[in-house]
């Protein structure tokens, strides 16, 4: 059974932007300065192009293929099964602990010590019943929470560069093209979330249309975000951001508005949450595409008949994230799901690089620098995080060789 074509151009760009703007947005810059020093800016920029690069491939492949899976179906229609269970494989496994670490960053907001691991697991459930709902649900919560994060990061921008003036920041470290590029890795994942669009491709109203337009929106609405977020941070903290595990608080406090400090905790609860229903809604779908083609359990493939969602992959899956949350804390640990984001946008690369023809939208040289970027890009990697994803990558290799076997 088909799912339902129900969401808008604003309900696709939304679970875009509530991909995007997750809880990154208020970490990530101490890293990133860290590494990138006075080079933070040209960070953003190599993020932002390589981020529109694989968003240019997503796009064109989305058109052609306007069904459920992402890259997983579009890299089976033009290269081959197995390039699509790689990044199916890459993308499921690697966003599944994403989730359980989004749930734990939740809870470090909203949740008083010694709760946060219930909270956590109330969100997981909250959210999947949500999506359970209708995808309807699912569009109308994440706009919802969207604009909640965006009024908190308009505070956060307004105050900083109105009082920017009046404090003078410590100086930057000095850039290394290394450390630039390290920074470019870590602001890519960020913009990571257009791939949440495509996934949902087969319930998009006119999707040959819609996917396009709504990963253009969602992209540029994310890249605007985060530069003056970036810009804000600069300006007031300088290289004090780099030893800040909340930055954007900071933001606020040397700016003696540190009373609105609670804005940035409720502004970064809000944004987990739109990243983790995003999260969870763009497995569900992979998962289904993949149990349609019997490259996970069969039994994932029933899709609701009332709904229209694949109300079992969803269980399933918060079944999995809640179990992760109880024995693990990943906020720290989950590197190779980054190995898995550049291994699943450079097969997406490669088999938009081999639409021919009316189908082709960008020139080839967009994916070109695309693969090209997820290369350099995914060598910046911790060698852990790498060492890791491979593994994980050679675990769902053999395990399909061994189902493909038996079946024969």
């Amino acid at each position: 059974m088909p799912l339902a074509r129900r969401l808008t151009l604003g309900d696709a760009t939304a679970i875009g932007l509530g991909s995007m703007i997750g809880a990154g947005v208020f970490s990530v810059w101490g890293p990133a300065i860290g590494v990138a020093g006075s080079g933070i800016l040209i960070a953003l920029v190599i993020a932002a192009i390589v981020a529109y690069c694989n968003a240019t491939a997503s796009a064109q492949l989305a058109a052609v293929h306007p069904v459920a899976g992402g890259t997983y179906a579009y890299a089976r229609a033009e290269i081959g099964p197995w390039w699509g269970f790689v990044a199916g494989w890459s993308f499921v496994v690697g966003k599944i602990a994403s989730c359980a670490a989004m749930a734990m960053t939740f809870a470090a907001y909203a949740a008083p010590d010694g709760w946060q691991r219930p909270v956590a697991i109330a969100a997981v459930v909250a959210l999947v019943t949500v999506n359970c709902l209708g995808i309807t649900r699912t569009a109308l919560v994440t706009r919802v929470l969207v604009v909640c994060s965006l009024l908190g990061l308009a505070v956060v921008v307004a105050v900083g560069l109105g009082s920017a003036s009046a404090s003078t920041p410590s100086p930057l470290p000095d850039a290394t093209a290394y450390g630039v590029l390290q920074a470019a890795g870590l602001l890519f994942f960020a913009f990571a979330g257009y791939a949440r669009i495509a996934t949902m491709g087969e319930e998009v109203v006119d999707p040959a249309r819609t996917i396009p337009r709504a990963i253009a929106l969602a992209l540029g609405g994310a890249v605007f975000v985060y530069v003056l977020i970036g810009i804000t941070v600069v300006v007031t903290l300088g290289g004090e951001a780099v030893s800040s595990s909340a930055p954007l608080a900071d933001v606020l406090a040397s700016t003696g508005w540190a009373a609105l400090t609670p804005v940035v905790r409720i502004t970064a609860a809000a944004a987990s949450l739109g990243a983790l229903l995003a999260l969870l809604t763009g497995i569900g779908r992979t998962t289904l595409a993949m149990a349609r083609e019997k490259d996970l359990p069969s039994f994932l493939a029933k899709v609701d008949d009332r709904r229209q969602v694949p109300r079992r992959a969803e269980i399933v899956i918060a079944v999995i994230v809640v179990g992760i949350v109880l024995v693990a804390d990943l906020r720290d640990a989950i590197g190779f799901s980054s190995f898995g984001v550049l291994l699943y946008y450079l097969i997406a690369n490669a088999a938009a690089f081999r639409q021919h023809g009316a189908v082709r939208r960008h020139p080839r040289a967009l994916q070109v620098v695309g693969a090209l970027g997820c290369l350099l890009l995914v060598n910046t990697l911790p060698v852990l995080a790498s060492i890791v994803g491979t593994a994980v990558v050679l675990i769902g290799v053999l395990s399909r060789v061994v189902r493909l076997r038996l079946t024969r």
